[in-house]
């Protein structure tokens, strides 16, 4: 939480608080994951709100410049585990209107740049204490209806996740100010981190809440202006995050809530010259298409742009025989299987010695049988609910690679050279040398590497997310290098001292 004399510092005199932060820490914890107990409050208020949810459609406009608009191109987000359900009704903007969005985002751009960091920081964090307490149920159950998650699963993501994105990027971007180059006597050299000059526009998946929230919020916070795009799966807690965005103080026009078809969007953004940024998480064909789409129309523009992209991957639990066989079966089981498997962290490749193989294998298939399949919002003892998307295989599909115990070396190189991803891997040993080979062999595997734990649930501040090769550009949310990606740093050096002779000494 942040402390309360922070608090009241960032709410004082904008120009003082550049004062302030060199004696100031800023100080945020990750926010507690509530468990939701039988008679607990928290259990309580989510369960009232997935009843206010019932049989609603909630209205979702394109909100450009600050005002509501409808187009004619509507469309539906159906509940994936009730089909029934239209939890959501919106529409799509057509290429005038994203033109027009465009137009609104760049007119405010230089007025939101130049507000104090203190001040836009301000407003992620009343954002996250929104989150954090009124409007978290609200939050989770739209996201659990919307999204198919389970309640844990929705904890993890639509509050604690995303609370944290919303306090730690402030947090960094406060010391990334206090970050400042050497100066010495005559003169002072001072780093302005600056917005990217033009608008950012952010593509958002359906698995992910706190996604959503940060591809938009974090160029917003450091000073960008943004289009964004939700995937049509995840509008109705899309929407949601937008509306908490600027209930705690976001300008209207800083983020263009824009719906719309991917193609269209792709097309109509990068074709723009004010396009200056792309922060994507989705498929590797989509990102490469935008990636060319923006080399095509590199003349047109007045920067080069940021690209940032996520785009998943393939990836793999290695199990050496010192491994303990319990944490393998529950890790793998949660990785492979929770939220169906629909984390591009998720363990689609488990590596077992045949030394151990049968004890994991009974005991995968005994645990397997155990797994509660269902409508989380009706039993919050539900493991395992809906997938969303029947076109791809992005699911709970599990491969087992069966491997002679004396040749994990070789295996540790297969696993390296047999995806073209990079994304996330685990190394489940007892074994300290064969750790060590591991973490040698499978160096570029993995941009997010577990020892003894599993591939997925990485943490805010904690293990910042994200992979090379195919898996994207590796920027790690979560990080201060992350915001680094959306800044547009000036050096400015001035001297105290008039410059008395253009001559050097050495030509006297």
């Amino acid at each position: 939480m942040l402390l309360p004399p922070l608090r009241r510092a960032l709410l004082g005199c904008p120009r003082a608080g550049l004062r302030w932060q060199h004696r100031i820490a800023v100080e945020v914890t990750n926010e507690p994951i509530l468990e939701f107990k039988q008679g607990s409050p928290e259990r309580a208020a989510l369960q009232k709100a997935l009843n206010d949810l019932k049989g609603k459609t909630e209205a979702i406009p394109c909100v450009v410049g600050g005002e509501e608009v409808w187009t004619s191109d509507v469309r539906y987000q159906l509940s994936p585990f009730n089909h029934s359900h239209k939890v959501a009704k919106f529409c799509y903007a057509d290429k005038d209107l994203l033109n027009k969005a465009i137009n609104a985002a760049v007119a405010v751009r230089k007025e939101w740049d130049l507000k104090p960091i203190q001040d836009r920081a301000q407003i992620f964090f009343k954002a996250a204490d929104i989150l954090s307490g009124p409007r978290r149920a609200e939050m989770l159950a739209k996201t659990m209806i919307g999204q198919g998650k389970t309640v844990m699963q929705a904890e993890i993501d639509a509050a604690a996740e995303l609370i944290d994105f919303f306090r730690f990027n402030a947090k960094y971007a406060l010391e990334l100010e206090n970050s400042q180059p050497v100066s010495i006597p005559i003169s002072t050299n001072s780093m302005v981190y600056r917005g990217l000059e033009g608008f950012v526009a952010a593509v958002s998946p359906f698995n992910f809440t706190a996604i959503g929230g940060n591809l938009a919020g974090a160029p917003a916070l450091m000073g960008n202006v943004v289009l964004w795009k939700p995937s049509d799966a995840a509008m109705l807690s899309n929407f949601t995050i937008y509306r908490i965005l600027l209930e705690a103080g976001l300008p209207p026009n800083v983020i263009q809530f824009v719906p719309a078809d991917g193609a269209v969007f792709g097309d109509t953004v990068t074709s723009s010259e004010h396009f200056c940024g792309l922060n994507f998480t989705g498929s590797v064909p989509t990102f490469k298409h935008l990636w060319k789409q923006v080399s095509e129309n590199l003349d047109r523009y007045r920067t080069f742009p940021r690209l940032a992209g996520e785009c998943g991957g393939k990836n793999f639990h290695f199990v050496h025989s010192s491994a303990d066989v319990p944490s393998v079966v529950n890790g793998t089981l949660r990785s492979a299987f929770e939220y169906s498997g629909q984390k591009c962290s998720a363990c689609s490749r488990l590596y077992a010695p045949d030394s151990l193989w049968p004890q994991i294998k009974a005991k995968l298939l005994e645990e397997h049988r155990k797994i509660k399949v269902g409508d989380p919002a009706q039993d919050f003892a539900t493991f395992f609910s809906a997938v969303i998307d029947d076109k791809e295989i992005f699911g709970p599909v599990l491969t087992v690679y069966v491997y002679p115990e004396k040749q994990y070396k070789e295996i540790l190189q297969l696993i390296d050279t047999t995806s073209p991803y990079g994304l996330t891997g685990a190394v489940f040993a007892q074994d300290k040398h064969v750790i060590q080979e591991a973490r040698t062999l499978l160096r570029n595997a993995a941009g997010n590497f577990y020892i003894n734990d599993k591939s997925t649930g990485a943490i805010v501040a904690q293990q910042p997310f994200g992979g090379a090769r195919a898996s994207g550009t590796n920027d790690k949310p979560g990080s201060p290098f992350y915001l680094l990606r959306w800044t547009s740093p000036q050096a400015i050096k001035e001297t105290h001292v008039p410059l008395g002779d253009w001559q050097y000494a050495y030509m006297q």
